[in-house]
């Protein structure tokens, strides 16, 4: 038998749950009894909101329903919300574009390099525009326009997909439509959106512009869950760079591309290695 057959199966538990003594001493010792190797772990007890967030990642050859089983009793004795997921098993992600690309092609390179744990399942497009980055990837593309006469009918077919392909990461990569309050709740905790950080100061056409014109010493970009409040859900990564008088507004676009694609593509990694809790309106990121 090869090395690499003998391996024994690697897991992450991540879990939240009111703050009080033994939480960690219940589910360690529940993996010990089956003889498992922390190789991994982290915590954190939120003094504001009173609860308490725990990451573990381990080996362990014992059956995983066995695993689940154990972990149950913990579950109950804490009132614990936990996820139990295989490391080797990479997220199914669904990623949805508008006409800007640089965030499509960033992640799908990313992807193929083997520097981030996804499948892209689908790339959905209000337009056609990134159909041959798309297809270049081999990622299926499905043209879904959206107008006022026909968004009811778009997002049905949105969550059409997302149920037969058995989606668990939705990734809106400047995808230039606003989602119902329906979707977002569907979609809550699986879907993350990246915008440029000049919001509220400069929102709608031409942020760069009109922060340009304004002389802005800092541009940044914003990862976050999405939820029914616009651009307002907890916030998962952020990045940013200092500019000057010297910057145009083409360089300033350049370099809000670059910040929007690495904020992002951090921000999906870390969600699909199974490190962020969501903590009420903010997030907990165990990197």
């Amino acid at each position: 038998m090869s090395p690499e057959a003998r391996q024994e199966p690697h897991y992450v538990l991540r879990l939240s749950c009111p703050d009080r003594p033994g939480i960690v001493h219940a589910v360690t010792g529940a993996l010990l009894r089956h003889h498992a190797n922390v190789t991994e772990s982290q915590q954190f007890g939120d003094p504001d909101t009173r609860l308490f967030f725990l990451r573990v990642q381990f080996t362990c050859d014992a059956p995983e329903e066995r695993l689940r089983a154990a972990l149950r009793g913990a579950a109950e004795e804490f009132d614990l919300v936990w996820q139990l997921h295989r490391v080797d098993e990479p997220t199914r992600t669904l990623i949805m574009v508008s006409r800007a690309g640089h965030c499509l092609n960033d992640l799908l390179y990313r992807q193929r390099s083997g520097r981030l744990p996804v499948t892209p399942v689908a790339v959905v497009g209000n337009h056609r525009d990134l159909e041959p980055l798309a297809d270049f990837y081999e990622v299926p593309f499905h043209h879904v326009p959206v107008t006022a006469d026909t968004k009811a009918a778009a997002e049905e077919t949105l969550l059409g997909l997302v149920d037969t392909l058995d989606v668990e990461l939705v990734v809106l990569a400047r995808y230039m439509q606003v989602l119902s309050p329906r979707v977002c709740e569907v979609l809550a905790g699986r879907a993350i959106n990246i915008h440029h950080s000049f919001l509220p100061s400069f929102a709608g056409a031409r942020p760069y512009h009109q922060a340009h014109t304004r002389g802005v010493k800092l541009i940044g970009a914003t990862a976050h869950y999405v939820t029914a409040d616009l651009d307002e859900g907890p916030i998962i990564e952020q990045d940013v760079e200092r500019v000057d008088h010297s910057h145009a507004v083409d360089d300033l676009v350049g370099l809000g591309q670059d910040l929007e694609s690495r904020a992002l593509a951090r921000a999906v990694r870390w969600h699909a290695e199974h490190r962020v809790l969501v903590d009420r309106n903010r997030t907990v990121v165990f990197r």
